[in-house]
């Protein structure tokens, strides 16, 4: 009987929700694992990485599955933790490289951990607060993403793109304020985008 009330109240959670097989701390964790394994079974479920199973959304294709960004955003929250896409993952999310990662790396104050999603590798990596200190979303990416890059491969290409990102921010004192926290090399490009 237990174990139908699971089901029942995991199907009747909103498409796109991500579960976790310990979610459930009130059912057996054995319990917990054939509910979802048969969930996945039927094809009501799709298990995304080890203990991590969505309800996707469905459309007239099939299921449609959350982005990355997506899936490490709802583990974030699970664990209360924040997270900052870090290398060529920072890179992209800016819009300053095309190059799609096979590895797409996070910094986290959660746990880290390595996950597959298809063919996909996630790794979250503990980071120190310090990267999270910033108010604006923007410059904490532009720190990880230049950080990525090095200071002698930033080209005119990416100046230019910078300051297309920096004209979009709207908050002008909180940009500065954290490009203020920014590493000195970093400051140096970035301090004269600011009046522009």
């Amino acid at each position: 009987m237990r174990e139908k009330t699971l089901s029942q109240q995991i199907l009747s959670a909103s498409d796109g929700s991500i579960f976790f097989r310990n979610d459930f701390p009130q059912y057996h964790p054995e319990s917990v694992g054939r509910t979802l394994s048969g969930l996945v079974e039927e094809g009501l479920l799709v298990r995304i990485a080890s203990g991590i199973y969505l309800k996707p959304k469905q459309s007239k294709y099939g299921a449609i599955m959350p982005s990355i960004d997506q899936i490490v955003r709802a583990i974030a929250e699970r664990d209360k933790a924040q997270v900052l896409p870090s290398g060529v993952t920072a890179l992209n999310a800016l819009g300053l490289s095309t190059q799609v990662p096979m590895t797409h790396s996070f910094l986290t104050t959660g746990s880290a951990r390595t996950l597959y999603l298809g063919d996909q590798k996630v790794i979250l990596k503990r980071a120190v607060p310090r990267n999270f200190a910033y108010s604006t979303q923007l410059i904490p990416l532009l720190v990880q993403a230049l950080k990525s890059l090095g200071e002698q491969n930033i080209d005119e290409e990416i100046l230019s793109r910078m300051r297309e990102l920096i004209k979009q921010g709207k908050e002008v004192r909180a940009l500065a304020e954290d490009v203020a926290m920014m590493p000195a090399w970093m400051q140096r490009i970035v301090k004269p985008m600011l009046n522009e």
